[in-house]
């Protein structure tokens, strides 16, 4: 589920920003992380709609 993978990224996000990875790395998983969230988002209003 969505929810999981947004979970799992912000997880790899906060390890990759404490173990002070490459600004690049940090970046491009912050950008999965908020195109994932807007995905979320997306569906949830579709789900709405129906």
């Amino acid at each position: 589920m969505i929810n999981d993978e947004i979970c799992e990224l912000r997880e790899k996000l906060n390890r990759s920003i404490e173990a002070g990875e490459d600004y690049d790395i940090i970046y491009n998983l912050s950008v999965q992380l908020d195109e994932l969230i807007a995905k979320f988002y997306r569906e949830k209003e579709l789900l709405k709609k129906k």
